[in-house]
């Protein structure tokens, strides 16, 4: 018998499975399972990627300073209380492995991030899965969870897979509900999707417990590069950069991400294409007798009459060259999440749709 053991929680985590990327002998691909943004990789962007490129012999910036400085400036916060990481999800790892530990509780909604038990289980600590109200996180079912264990509360607003956001409200009422040891965290990686909605901006900015991240994976197109960040309370904060490498972004990655959140004009066309796709994907999958709730972000979680049709209809689009994704894993046996693309890309999608339905 060996010596060596993984600390507490470690063999609890299930290894993640991303959305598929191929088809066996199709090289005409349509890619919607990851909610990639179908203009691709903003010109800025890439132009300073191009310009960085030359300059990789160098060790980064290690205080992130002029990233942070362009996100507070686009944003209007400020950049002493922003922290950067590795995709949001490093800097999700900072809250839970600086806050939480073996005897305490993570609390999530059922319909949540898949990663956010893994974090829970990489601290030890043990994940609380509370249920969620018409695709929505319940307020009153997330206060009822909190008794003396819980330290952390990760809700993910607007919700992937469901695409429904929270209101204002509601999340002013979890806040207010929540005692000040418990920190809830806003994981708004599809913000920008969600018109007038700060993904937690202002509760940040107010409350001492409340953190918010976000990405650059999504609505930026920088998925493959990996930068998020975070913005919350000082003292917080300066407790999670504790944690945080020194050299966990390279000069590449925070110039790409600088020049992105820089372009507005980049985001407004992206916002404008994915609201007009998303409506029109929306009502054709409802013409096709498909349910769906109204989506804040950049996918469609199509809601089969069963499991069973949701498979026979996947087999379609993968036919059809298509992959979408299956979440059953989310607690959706009877759904497929589907990326909002361009208007070929999404007529494509009905166009294959629309044969399943018609029995072609």
């Amino acid at each position: 018998m060996t010596l060596i053991t993984p600390q507490p929680g470690i063999m609890e985590i299930a290894l993640y499975q991303g959305g598929k990327s191929k088809i066996a002998g199709r090289d005409d691909v349509l890619k919607l399972s990851s909610n990639e943004n179908p203009l691709g990789v903003p010109p800025g962007a890439q132009a300073a990627i191009v310009a960085a490129a030359g300059q990789v012999h160098l060790y980064p910036s290690t205080d992130h300073a002029a990233l942070r400085g362009a996100i507070g400036a686009v944003h209007g916060l400020d950049p002493e209380r922003i922290i950067c990481g590795v995709g949001s999800d490093e800097v999700l790892q900072f809250v839970t492995q600086a806050y939480a530990g073996p005897g305490d509780e993570i609390i999530h909604t059922e319909h949540g991030f898949s990663m956010y038990p893994v974090l829970t289980h990489m601290t030890g600590a043990t994940p609380v899965r509370v249920p969620e109200a018409g695709r929505r996180g319940d307020v009153d079912a997330i206060l009822d969870a909190v008794t003396a264990r819980p330290r952390v509360v990760l809700l993910t607003n607007p919700g992937n897979p469901t695409g429904t956001l929270l209101a204002d409200e509601e999340l002013l009422r979890l806040a207010d509900g929540l005692p000040e040891r418990v920190i809830l965290v806003i994981d708004a990686a599809y913000a920008e999707y969600a018109e007038s909605y700060d993904g937690g901006a202002a509760l940040a900015t107010e409350r001492p417990n409340v953190l918010m991240t976000r990405t650059f994976s999504k609505i930026y197109g920088l998925g493959g590069l990996r930068v998020g960040w975070g913005y919350g309370p000082q003292e917080m904060i300066d407790v999670l950069r504790r944690l945080r490498q020194p050299f966990n972004l390279s000069e590449l990655q925070m110039a790409a991400a600088e020049a992105a959140v820089r372009d507005a004009d980049w985001l407004h066309d992206c916002v404008a294409l994915n609201r007009d796709q998303r409506a029109r994907l929306t009502g054709e999958l409802r013409q096709l007798g498909v349910a769906c709730d109204d989506s804040e972000t950049n996918f469609v979680l199509a809601r089969f009459a069963d499991a069973a049709e949701a498979e026979t209809a996947d087999r379609a689009l993968q036919a059809a060259g298509i992959l979408v994704r299956a979440v059953g894993g989310y607690g959706f046996p009877e759904g497929l999440r589907i990326t909002v693309g361009d208007a070929d890309q999404t007529g494509r999608v009905i166009a294959a749709l629309s044969r399943w339905r018609e029995g072609g």
